[in-house]
């Protein structure tokens, strides 16, 4: 039996600044090749797992959490990709994706954005201070001009600190209250694990782009129902959001978009500009398995007689 080739994630050689765009480009590939795939997500002590399957790859997907990390000055989330060889059916790459993952998620968000917000829209408010906020800001930053970034955390500390790294990329950034940031800002992305509302309703402008990734399990929640009600509603895979996603707070008659559906021209997208729109990123390893593929063959070139790791 042939043995299966192992990227480590800090050798992934998409992973860094030269390369970031290499993400957005993936994360489209995933979106435009999506149909109705199965729900796979579960629990496994204290992992989740997606599996997927499109024309060129096909595997699964293991998330990660692990809270002690943070004594040890590591991050706490990290993913495996586990790619099948598609002609045996034999497990053919394993690779460990926590930053990549983090710039995966962000890429897919900031595409999403790109669609759906307006083309003035400028000012972006930032709901979390963790793991994943800063590559989120990162993302959105390199496809609109931002003009200003209001960072709202829980934490002082945790949130100048977000906002000391922001200003030292050159992003304008600063701290704000939550109903602040949602009256003046075009874009608002939440990037928290809440279990309820992180703002009103009544505080988000006519004409803003909300993204939101929290919610990747039964219960969790970041967005006001009201909210949802108002606005038109997309997301990366309707049946999942529905089932753990954001939208499981959703009024149950309430049209749920593929954002598939607008990248391929079969469903329209934001359709005037005092609109809200709300996409839910919940995740779909499909994506992750294209980012993986994406990763093989950079490091195929990278390698003389091109030689897997």
């Amino acid at each position: 039996m042939s043995s299966a080739s192992i990227l480590v994630d800090h050798a992934c050689p998409l992973v860094g600044p030269r390369n970031r765009n290499d993400g957005c480009s993936s994360a489209i590939g995933g979106f435009v090749k999506l149909r109705a795939l199965p729900l796979a997500n579960r629990n496994l002590t204290g992992s989740r797992i997606k599996s997927a399957a499109g024309p060129a790859a096909a595997g699964i997907k293991i998330g990660s959490c692990f809270l002690g990390n943070d004594a040890l000055d590591l991050p706490r989330h990290n993913s495996l990709i586990l790619l099948f060889d598609q002609t045996r059916g034999r497990i053919g790459t394993i690779v460990e994706a926590g930053t990549l993952n983090a710039f995966r998620t962000a890429a897919t968000d900031a595409v999403a954005t790109d669609i759906l917000a307006r083309p003035e829209a400028e000012v972006l408010a930032i709901f979390g201070t963790g793991h994943q906020a800063e590559y989120e800001v990162a993302a959105l930053s390199r496809i609109r001009r931002l003009r200003r970034v209001l960072v709202v955390g829980r934490a002082q500390s945790s949130s100048l600190a977000m906002v000391g790294h922001l200003n030292v990329a050159g992003i304008a950034a600063e701290m704000s209250e939550a109903e602040a940031a949602c009256r003046c800002s075009d874009i608002i992305v939440t990037a928290t694990g809440a279990t309820a509302p992180l703002f009103r309703a009544d505080w988000v402008r006519d004409g803003t782009h909300v993204s939101t990734m929290g919610s990747d399990a039964i219960g969790k929640q970041e967005l006001p129902v009201p909210l949802l009600a108002a606005a038109r509603l997309f997301c990366d895979l309707p049946t999942q959001s529905r089932a753990v996603g954001e939208f499981q707070h959703a009024p149950s008659d309430a049209s749920l978009i593929a954002i598939g559906e607008v990248l391929r021209g079969t469903a329209p997208g934001r359709q005037s500009a005092e609109q809200i729109a709300v996409f839910d990123s919940s995740g779909l390893s499909l994506q992750d398995s294209y980012v993986a593929l994406a990763v093989l063959g950079e490091s195929d070139r990278q390698q003389e007689g091109g030689r897997p790791l």
